[in-house]
């Protein structure tokens, strides 16, 4: 694979599966260059194998869907070319979408009533003033922000506090009905006389459901339609802590009950609740969340584990063991009357598993995969998957645990990138612990140079399914090495639990000797041609390493945490994130830092960031690199505007392809190969810096 080859990456929602079983649709959605914007639409994919799936929308980008429960209308977010998403719906049969809501920031999310008629949905909610509300007023014009609490800012979202994510209630419109129109003319000036500015522009009136300046997450319906339930921290102190809780608040505005009301859950300890979700008989409410000890911010590799409470009042039972089930990897879907589907991340994959309310576990699909979704409809079990050939497919889920493909969105992709699949491998660490990892291979016989590529997290995996960055550098004659140490998820609450208070340790012994069982075994791998890099956590074990270890030629340090002390209090998550981390104390942080260490690095170092990361700041790169400039130590500083921490994943697609091509000219400098030849220009040059 070759950075233009970004185009042909298809990434595949969770699917909706019609209640008669029948089909699903799907959202596909891939980088585009000549929009420089991610573009897709929604497909129809039939279960019947002699049907073929057929794109079912046309729009700029369109995600999300979600069928009514009664199976006769469809639902999904739409957005426009430079837009915001907003809900739409069509007929499950076809036809032209309608829109519901003109939402100033867009729609986040929505779910339906279980009676088809209503739909609540999640939107944030600006400020009068701010976010273009006030014509003439433009960002740089807006009033002051007084701020007061920790929490005021997240990565992606920029200011919080000012655009809470609000909960609205919108009757859904009978598409049978001749479509409204704008008025124009008189007929407009006396719908405004008459302030009737929603029912003016054509569009449903939403009713606002919560009002608390904080985000309110993951909303659904109560089985019988009358209330809904959603995750919030409405709780005294909740600045303070990372305790979120489960609300119930009527459906109906007009029914009284405005101020939500806590579900009381007994004696859990202090969660944090992700994901809420009542059976479908009404007996019982599950829900996902991280126990967060004592204080409510020991967030460090805990587990979600599932749970479960009567509807009817009751204390919460713990269901799955968090310290060896991790099921983060997606939401709560329900099956049959009383049962529910989540993803278990494990050991380099993502399973699906199903629970009952009295205990019942089962593992419905494991193996060499990665779930990112799974719903039922008419008995009917489909999923959403990805592996080592596809990035992403849509499968049913067969008795005796058979999985049948019934797409192929990954065919142009393995037909014009020779896709190659990784090796997985297991090496011995120094103590003796087992290291999980893989080696993506290049063609042809070798000596190839080696990149042993971090992962970030740290409480996050590497997996064997397609990964367009280990795909991108083998393509370019580089061995990649990936593995997950300890500190990783997927394989147990201990193991990632093994660097609170302890980062740089065991990690990095890890991936040393996963590097040197790799080097070993393998003899066509060059051992005299090893680079390292790694992205947020990746970019501070990479720069920790090259303070230890001299053997590397050259090293890339990506949106890397490289301060704790200065990340404290400029991070989004700074103000407990550390702490939690490398423990609080000024000599706990400085024996952590790769900052504090940098005088002792000699490798060659690229080191990446975005303007607009929050979550590791852009200072924390501009520190290093200065440093290592400073030191004479060879650096170059490669910075994209407009981006923020996902730019490897969700950036523009011309940011992700100038990436790739930034990166491979560093490693042609340091690391040249056949297939990446060294280069005379420099990576800021080709950059259209002016200097380094």
């Amino acid at each position: 694979m070759k950075s233009e080859h970004l185009p042909l990456l298809k990434s595949v929602s969770a699917p909706a599966v019609h209640p008669d079983g029948s089909r699903a649709v799907v959202a596909v959605v891939r980088p585009d260059f000549d929009a420089d914007a991610y573009v897709g639409q929604l497909w129809n994919v039939p279960v019947d194998p002699a049907l073929r799936p057929r794109r079912l929308t046309r729009g700029f980008r369109d995600t999300a869907p979600d069928f009514s429960p009664d199976g006769q209308v469809l639902g999904f977010l739409r957005a426009e070319a430079g837009g915001k998403p907003q809900l739409h719906v069509v007929e499950a049969s076809g036809g032209e979408p309608v829109v519901l809501t003109d939402a100033p920031l867009g729609v986040s999310a929505f779910t339906w009533s279980p009676d088809s008629r209503s739909i609540v949905f999640s939107a944030r909610t600006p400020e009068d003033g701010r976010y273009g509300t006030v014509d003439g007023v433009s960002a740089g014009g807006e009033d002051a922000r007084l701020i007061t609490d920790y929490q005021y800012r997240m990565n992606g979202v920029g200011y919080t506090a000012d655009k809470p994510l609000q909960l609205f209630v919108i009757p859904v419109p009978d598409l049978d009905e001749e479509p409204r129109v704008a008025p124009a003319g008189r007929a407009l000036k006396a719908a405004k006389a008459a302030e009737e500015g929603t029912a003016a522009a054509g569009l449903p009136e939403a009713r606002q459901l919560t009002t608390a300046a904080t985000d309110h997450n993951s909303a659904t319906f109560s089985t019988d339609g009358e209330a809904v339930y959603f995750t919030a921290a409405l709780h005294d102190g909740s600045d303070e802590d990372l305790v979120s809780g489960i609300y119930r608040i009527p459906a109906d505005p007009q029914a009284g009950g405005e101020c939500p009301e806590s579900v009381p859950l007994g004696d859990t300890g202090r969660l944090s609740v992700t994901a809420v979700r009542q059976s479908r008989d009404g007996r019982w409410l599950y829900f996902s969340a991280q126990d967060l000890g004592a204080e409510g911010k020991d967030f460090v590799a805990r587990n979600t584990a599932l749970y479960v409470l009567p509807a009817g009042g009751g204390d919460a039972v713990l269901l799955s063991d968090p310290e060896t089930t991790d099921l983060s990897g997606g939401g709560i879907e329900l099956r049959g009357a009383e049962g529910a589907l989540v993803l278990n991340n494990a050991r380099g994959t993502v399973q699906l598993l199903e629970f009952g309310p009295t205990g019942q576990r089962c593992v419905l699909l494991d193996g060499e995969r990665v779930v990112s979704g799974a719903a039922e409809g008419g008995g009917t079990l489909v999923l959403s998957f990805a592996d080592a050939e596809t990035a992403g497919d849509v499968a049913v889920l067969e008795s005796g645990g058979r999985l049948r493909v019934v797409s192929d969105f990954s065919a142009p992709l393995r037909d014009e990138a020779r896709i190659i699949a990784p090796q997985e491998l297991t090496f011995a660490s120094g103590d003796g612990y087992p290291v999980h990892g893989w080696l993506v291979r290049p063609a042809g016989d070798g000596p190839h140079p080696v990149l042993l590529n971090i992962h970030g997290g740290p409480f996050a995996q590497f997996t064997g399914a397609l990964f367009d960055e280990a795909q991108v550098y083998a393509a370019a004659g580089y061995a990649v090495l990936m593995c997950n140490p300890r500190g990783s998820a997927g394989y147990g609450q201990a193991h990632g639990r093994s660097i609170k208070e302890r980062m740089g340790t065991v990690d990095m012994q890890d991936v040393l000797a996963f590097l040197d069982g790799a080097l070993q075994k393998f003899e066509e791998l060059d051992a005299a041609a090893l680079g390292i890099m790694g992205g947020s956590y990746g970019g501070y074990l990479t720069a920790w390493t090259i303070s230890h270890d001299h053997r590397f030629k050259a090293s890339i340090v990506e949106r890397g945490f490289l301060d704790p002390v200065s990340f404290t209090g400029s991070s989004d998550i700074g103000w407990f994130f550390g702490g939690e981390y490398t423990g609080r104390t000024a000599e706990q942080m400085t024996a952590q830092s790769p900052m504090a260490r940098v005088e002792q690095v000699r490798t060659p170092t690229l080191v990446i960031h975005s303007e607009e990361d929050l979550r590791c700041p852009v200072e924390q790169g501009q520190r290093y690199f200065t440093a290592l400039k400073q030191q004479g130590v060879e650096a170059a500083f490669l910075v994209f505007p407009g981006e923020n921490h996902e730019l490897s994943r969700s950036g523009t697609p011309h940011h992700r392809w100038q990436r790739f091509e930034q990166i491979l000219q560093w490693w042609s400098r340091h690391l040249p190969t056949a297939a990446n030849p060294a280069s005379a220009r420099g990576a800021g040059n080709a950059a259209g810096s002016s200097g380094s």
